[in-house]
């Protein structure tokens, strides 16, 4: 059972479910004025821990970590959104009882019954019809229960960072089309007539044949055209592929810190004196 003793070793140390999931820093600690025993925690979550949820401690347990509590990280986040200005009423504990399914008396305050845990934890109670009574906050700020001093905190930002989809590339293929020139050399035969005079080498086929006569010979003649074929061939690979630009952006949150002075009565007394 968490008891009074144990509120300064918790403070700042991080909360966890039974299997260990890490739900954040425990803020606050609330204890029954009635029952002068700590009945709830806060703790940080949301983005950067900026929303704090309330926690019984009825089934609390320490740890070498911290605080470990019978509840899902989901449950916690879940609970009912009561403000951690240092003060729950009867009405805001029952609705916070219920959520997290624990049994509870409203015998002279509103308490978790521990002789019901583990058991049937069907939600009953005695509904009073006093005034609600307050619970006193043991925040970080609380005094250690030693009479010699006072623990001063301060509160420190938590900062990370969550993957979020900023966009999307794509590779697209389309066709254009384009004229391309090409010179191409081609050979044309033409035609001419050449005289050649009688020598021994041609003296036998001038000789043959009649004399006197018409005659016609005929040669054929042929000239060179284009001709285009078109293939389709690869020339390159075009992939995607991503890299990781580094870049600082500032966050900006305010913090509390606590301050502690001297108050000196003898020397306030004196004071006010002088200034009569």
């Amino acid at each position: 059972m968490f008891d009074k003793s144990q509120i300064s070793m918790v403070i700042g140390q991080t909360l966890s479910t039974e299997d260990g999931t890490k739900i954040g820093k425990i803020g606050q600690v609330y204890v029954d004025e009635v029952h002068d025993q700590p009945e709830w925690i806060t703790v940080n979550t949301g983005l950067f821990g900026t929303n704090e949820s309330f926690v019984p401690l009825a089934e609390a347990s320490m740890t070498d970590g911290g605080l470990r509590v019978p509840y899902t990280k989901e449950t916690i986040k879940d609970a009912p959104n009561v403000g951690a200005d240092g003060h729950l009423s009867e009405a805001e504990e029952r609705e916070l009882y219920e959520h997290y399914n624990v049994p509870y008396t409203t015998e002279g305050s509103t308490f978790a019954d521990t002789s019901r845990l583990g058991g049937n934890t069907t939600r009953t109670g005695q509904y009073s019809d006093t005034a609600a009574t307050d619970r006193t906050a043991y925040a970080e700020t609380a005094e250690r229960t030693a009479p010699d001093g006072m623990t001063r905190s301060e509160e420190r930002l938590d900062v990370g960072t969550e993957q979020v989809e900023a966009g999307r590339a794509r590779l697209r293929k389309w066709v254009e089309t384009e004229t391309q020139h090409v010179e191409v050399p081609v050979r044309t035969e033409k035609a001419r007539l050449v005289t050649e005079p009688i020598t021994d080498a041609n003296r036998g086929d001038a000789f043959d044949g009649p004399q006197i006569r018409e005659d016609e010979h005929e040669v054929i003649l042929n000239a060179e055209r284009p001709v285009v074929q078109v293939e389709a061939v690869p020339v390159e690979r075009v992939r995607l592929d991503k890299t990781v630009e580094e870049s600082r952006e500032t966050v900006q949150e305010d913090v509390r810190k606590e301050r502690i002075a001297l108050e000196d009565d003898a020397t306030t007394d004196r004071a006010g004196r002088d200034r009569r």
